[in-house]
């Protein structure tokens, strides 16, 4: 079965950089549409970043274009989300996501994805 755990969620100071990782177990890693989201306590999760198998098509939520890149690394299956410039409000518990099936339009909905990871938790101080 299909395993996916996040690691390199820790306190940086705004302004700062961090780099999250999510390893995902199985064989077809590389068939798989990618997704980082993230939650804050009584709040709804919150879609990020996405990207697709052929790792050239990448989405990114408003707030955080220009700050976060998604990449994936199929021989390693496994996908990063680099977070520059991090602010306070980028605090939360990250999640990544598996689809097996994406359409470019659902990309942000978590209804899309068929695996999730348990999060790792981002904190940035001000």
């Amino acid at each position: 079965q299909v395993q996916l755990v996040e690691s390199g969620g820790r306190l940086v100071q705004a302004g700062g950089s961090l780099r999250l990782s999510c390893a995902v177990s199985g064989r077809t890693f590389s068939y798989y549409a990618m997704g980082w989201f993230r939650q804050v306590p009584g709040k709804e999760r919150e879609s990020v970043a996405g990207i697709r198998a052929n790792a050239i098509t990448t989405y990114y939520v408003d707030s955080v274009k220009g700050r976060f890149t998604i990449s994936r690394d199929n021989a390693k299956n496994t996908v990063y989300l680099q977070m520059n410039s991090l602010k306070p409000e980028d605090t939360a518990v990250y999640y990544c996501a598996a689809a097996q099936q994406m359409y470019s339009s659902s990309w942000r909905s978590s209804g899309t994805y068929d695996y999730w990871g348990q999060g790792t938790q981002v904190t940035v101080s001000s």
